[in-house]
């Protein structure tokens, strides 16, 4: 007999983090240095299938370093101006 869970909501957001590309390169390359190459990052996040979670989760969360849904840090601020 299988047991069966509800997921919480917050079970359910974290699900697409199984699922990023990023998840299965190296994360420093997410994590650049001040002043070094997104390039890599971005790359990997342009095939991604859970970009756009990824982008919410980071705006919604206010992430202030890194490369999430394939946007710097500078990025989403820029992002986040223009839609107020």
């Amino acid at each position: 007999m299988r047991e069966l869970f509800l997921l919480d909501g917050d079970a359910e957001e974290a699900g697409w983090q199984d699922r990023a590309l990023c998840a299965q390169t190296d994360p420093e390359a997410f994590f650049p240095e001040k002043g070094g190459s997104t390039r890599e990052a971005k790359k990997v996040c342009l095939t991604c299938e859970v970009r756009d979670d990824c982008l919410e989760s980071a705006l919604m969360n206010d992430e202030r370093f890194g490369i999430w849904g394939g946007l710097s840090e500078r990025e989403r601020r820029k992002l986040k101006k223009r839609a107020v």
